[in-house]
């Protein structure tokens, strides 16, 4: 029996316990239902043809005040958060001296002097008292607002007729305080899951009221509760990488995690600019998706071959019913990144042959969570 104390708990557990999980993992001292009674295939195919509602307040959030808070953030993060008006959101990484990610950080533009963070398994909150010195610039950690997300193509259908927002409005790293169901909410567009979905941020006293809300008016759109399990097969299916898992080498650069465009080298300096300028180009490692001939998920740590050498590992997996295929993120030897390289899985199940293939495995062209209409600035 796990009888580890959690400094975090969701208010929302015993609604997770109704569902079936016996909180079989955790993440940022929070329990997580990792599984309901569910099978998380079925959830799935409602976040792909319907809608599912997770629970992710395990997420962490940190508030940012004061009239130096964009000098402390533009001196912490790696992109140009001074491009980010209110209302709108964005992601970006924070590395060490050395040019090493050590935290994925999505930043909320709320006003001139006011920024919302929101962050994983990473040490932003060990560094920010070096940006903070001797500035005018308060962070506050905060374990009160609860994190709900609606993703699917059903969830604007499913939010809309119970805000006064106009939620169709609404472009993906949008964010807008309004009502939902008659309570004070945050809404932003975005998720984990590669398809159109909401977040909604809201007290701990309001989150039981929102959440049941939420599932009795998606029950008409065939929209349920979906677990962890779900998270994890949805978002590497759309490729999205997570912090720490997908950045095994522990000094991995944003240039081999592939997420260059998180980095803004003509903003003024910034912590390992330095280091990043120096280490671009020496890549020892890139990015890159499998697809594996097997008919189930690959292990997390499976090595990759070629012609008898390693020259990879394999980082964050699922096999695809949707799409059928056991799907792989990848770290490789930049020589075996292009598509169609072809490699040799070296698992607990055996040797399996997979190729280098376009990502993300699914919706390649991101146009669930980027329609062509909003891909033009405004």
């Amino acid at each position: 029996m796990n009888t580890h104390v959690y400094s975090r708990q969701s208010v929302l557990n015993d609604r997770h316990r109704a569902l079936g999980t016996q909180f079989e993992s955790s993440w940022n001292d929070m329990p997580i239902p990792q599984r309901y009674a569910t099978d998380p295939y079925f959830e799935t195919e409602a976040v792909r043809c319907r809608a599912g509602l997770f629970d992710v307040t395990s997420l962490r959030l940190i508030n940012v005040t004061g009239k130096d808070a964009l000098a402390a953030l533009e001196e912490l993060l790696t992109s140009n958060i001074s491009k980010l008006g209110p209302g709108k959101s964005a992601i970006s990484n924070i590395v060490d001296e050395n040019g090493s990610l050590i935290d994925d950080v999505l930043v909320y533009a709320i006003a001139p002097d006011t920024y919302r963070l929101s962050h994983g398994g990473g040490t932003l909150e060990d560094v920010l008292p070096l940006v903070a010195k001797g500035r005018d610039v308060q962070f506050r950690k905060d374990n009160d607002t609860h994190i709900l997300s609606l993703q699917g193509p059903k969830a604007l259908d499913i939010l809309a007729p119970h805000t006064p927002f106009d939620l169709a409005s609404l472009r993906y790293f949008e964010h807008a305080p309004t009502i939902l169901f008659g309570r004070p909410v945050t809404l932003a567009r975005g998720g984990y899951s590669g398809e159109r979905g909401y977040e909604v941020f809201c007290t701990a006293a309001d989150a039981g009221f929102i959440w049941d809300s939420i599932v009795e008016a998606g029950k008409p759109f065939g929209a349920i509760p979906v677990s962890w399990a779900c998270l994890d097969i949805v978002r590497v299916e759309s490729a999205l990488l997570f912090f720490p898992f997908d950045m095994p080498e522990g000094d991995t650069t944003p240039w081999e995690a592939g997420v260059p465009w998180t980095v803004h080298l003509d903003k003024p300096s910034f912590r390992g600019k330095d280091a990043l300028i120096r280490r671009r180009g020496q890549e020892r490692v890139a990015q890159v998706g499998i697809e594996v001939d097997h008919g189930d998920a690959i292990e997390p740590g499976a090595k990759l071959f070629k012609d008898g050498v390693e020259v990879g590992v394999v980082n964050s997996t699922t096999y695809s019913q949707h799409l059928m295929r056991s799907l792989a993120l990848v770290h490789v030897k930049p020589a075996y990144a292009p598509f169609g390289a072809e490699l040799d899985v070296h698992s607990e199940a055996g040797v399996f042959k997979a190729r280098v293939v376009k990502v993300p495995f699914y919706d390649p062209l991101r146009l669930r969570t980027h329609p062509l209409e909003e891909r033009s600035p405004r």
